[in-house]
């Protein structure tokens, strides 16, 4: 298990994942994102396998955008969807063991206790449906593979709330930020080491599980972002307001709390605090 594929890797996750390679010498990281491999292209990706002999591959590649989503519906279905199916099918084909990266949007947000990965999914959002879609195309295919959901992720690469928080903070005297919707902050850097930790653990063995995993905690995105602009002591007034009162095209989860239980089990996995996290996020911001 030595090749290792990390798929989207200009994003949070990937560019995480970049940082942490270089603690990790016995393995060879093949960075890749659209411009060197196209998931969507099954023949590319099959070429690509044979040529660089995965081991394995963590998905990082995604259609993010949840409102674009909802319009622009086939370059969604693509993305999370047919590209995973073609990974999907090439990894099981390579016996690679895939790492797949989905999301807290597969639910609807209407429970009242924290998601187990055996709670049925019901997604109200065509992005949600979609990596959905993904995941089942995974569990349909594969016989070794991860999945693992996260929710509102962040990190010092790319673009995130936390950033959006800091420069609108610093435009403005006020901003309103939903109180509403409660879940946790995911720091990418945690999600990675926790994804390395999987692999080192698991090595040679086959398994085909979903995980859930973000930092420990429970908040809104009111008190996240007051948490921010508390780190960055900037003057901001932040107003909690409600989901109706900032409209969008796709519907979020009200309640996206994940039960990490289960990969603190099966792999001793600590999961930092999401308040730690932040601090150390913004640390490196300066």
């Amino acid at each position: 298990m030595n090749n290792i594929l990390v798929t989207g890797s200009n994003g949070q996750l990937g560019s995480e994942i970049r940082v942490l390679s270089s603690q990790f010498p016995q393995y060879n990281f093949i960075f890749t994102d659209i411009d060197e491999l196209n998931l969507a292209d099954a023949d590319a990706v099959d070429t690509f396998f044979n040529s660089n002999d995965v081991s394995v591959c963590i998905n990082c590649a995604a259609y993010t955008a949840v409102d674009k989503a909802e319009d622009d519906r086939e370059l969604a279905m693509l993305i999370n969807y047919k590209a995973v199916e073609n990974l999907a099918g090439v990894c099981n084909t390579n016996n690679s063991l895939l790492i797949h990266i989905s999301t807290d949007y597969v639910f609807n947000g209407r429970h009242f206790k924290p998601y187990e990965e055996i709670d049925p999914p019901a997604p109200d959002s065509y992005y949600g449906l979609t990596k959905l879609k993904g995941e089942e195309a995974i569990l349909g295919l594969s016989k070794n593979a991860v999945i693992i959901r996260t929710s509102w992720l962040y990190s010092s690469f790319g673009n995130n709330f936390v950033k959006t928080m800091i420069r609108l903070g610093n435009e403005r005297d006020e901003l309103g930020v939903v109180a509403d919707q409660v879940g946790t902050p995911t720091y990418a850097a945690d999600l990675a080491s926790a994804i390395m930790s999987i692999i080192t653990k698991v090595e040679n063995n086959v398994i085909k599980e979903i995980y859930h995993y973000s930092n420990e905690g429970v908040i809104s995105w009111y008190d996240f972002a007051k948490a921010i602009m508390a780190h960055q002591n900037i003057d901001c007034k932040v107003v909690a307001i409600e989901s109706k009162d900032f409209p969008a095209k796709a519907p979020r989860p009200f309640y996206s709390v994940l039960n990490k239980a289960k990969i603190k089990s099966d792999f001793q996995i600590e999961v930092p605090y999401w308040l730690d996290s932040l601090n150390i996020m913004i640390s490196k911001l300066r």
